[in-house]
């Protein structure tokens, strides 16, 4: 675990908050001086508090209107055939997401399509075809609010 102190668990709030606000103005919110703000930034950066930088596309304005999650329990289990299946559903444009859990599956994934018939397509050509696939559940997300930021 890193050890921050406040100013850096106040400079990391802020940015969950706005991850494009300048040095200068989270400095102003939080009584630092521009480069002493860029400094303690960049600090976090190198201890690896933040991951690299992605973009928060709107994928239903792009034309995914579908979400699912999908539970994927492996009919063959060993580290060869968790590697297999990684790589090989880490291959499909359509997966965002891919977890390895614990519980009644053994992977989680999170899946963008456009639309049901879209979906039906990939889990049916892409998916149900990868190496060591068993039992597929599907939950279509209706809705998502998202709660940004640390805990």
């Amino acid at each position: 675990m890193i050890d921050l102190d406040d100013i850096d668990r106040a400079l990391v709030l802020a940015l969950a908050k706005d991850a494009g606000a300048s040095a200068g103005a989270l400095g102003r919110q939080l009584g630092l001086s521009q480069p002493a703000c860029w400094r303690r930034i960049q600090r976090l950066r190198e201890m690896g508090v933040f991951r690299k930088p992605r973009l928060d596309l709107d994928l239903e304005a792009l034309g995914f209107g579908v979400t699912v999650f999908l539970g994927v329990k492996l009919a063959t289990k060993g580290r060869v055939s968790l590697e297999d299946f990684e790589r090989a559903v880490s291959a499909i444009p359509e997966v965002q997401i891919v977890e390895h859990v614990l519980g009644a599956f053994d992977y989680r994934l999170r899946v963008v399509a456009r639309d049901i018939p879209d979906f039906e397509r990939v889990l049916r050509r892409r998916i149900m075809t990868l190496p060591s696939v068993g039992r597929v559940e599907a939950n279509v997300v209706l809705t998502e609010e998202r709660r940004p930021g640390p805990l």
